[in-house]
């Protein structure tokens, strides 16, 4: 059943564990873009946040667990127009649940590979993110 059958269905997509489990995996997103504080929150208006299952197979190296991915030009490298172009930061599920089956360690991490992401956005690269996010854990 497709998600949106499932909506028009609501009765069988109770009973469906999948959609349940996507349907969970969803509301984790929600809540952590409504956590997203100001002037961040702000700088996403032109970008999609997207769940999926999982990456495409061309979107991942073999060996990698990929949590989220930014797919976009970063604000910093807008010209001088600075017109946005179409971005879109995806969080993928399966992922999520194999690295963290806690659901509340699951919601810590769906939070931070958004803002993961949401710092790729806003220009910051790899090497910088990683050492931020080490710092935190501190």
């Amino acid at each position: 059943m497709t998600r949106e059958a499932a909506r028009q269905a609501p009765d069988e997509a109770l009973d469906d564990p999948l959609e349940r489990r996507r349907d969970e995996f969803d509301a984790l997103v929600e809540a952590a873009v409504r956590a997203i504080p100001s002037p961040f929150a702000e700088q996403l208006e032109s970008v999609a946040i997207l769940t999926e299952d999982e990456p495409r197979p061309e979107q991942v190296r073999p060996g990698v667990l990929l949590l989220g991915l930014y797919e976009g030009v970063p604000r910093t490298a807008w010209g001088a127009s600075a017109a946005p172009v179409p971005c879109r930061i995806t969080l993928y599920r399966i992922a999520h649940e194999l690295a963290h089956p806690d659901p509340a360690d699951r919601a810590r991490a769906v939070a931070a590979t958004l803002l993961h992401e949401v710092a790729h956005h806003l220009g910051t690269d790899e090497a910088r993110i990683r050492r931020i996010e080490a710092e935190r854990r501190r």
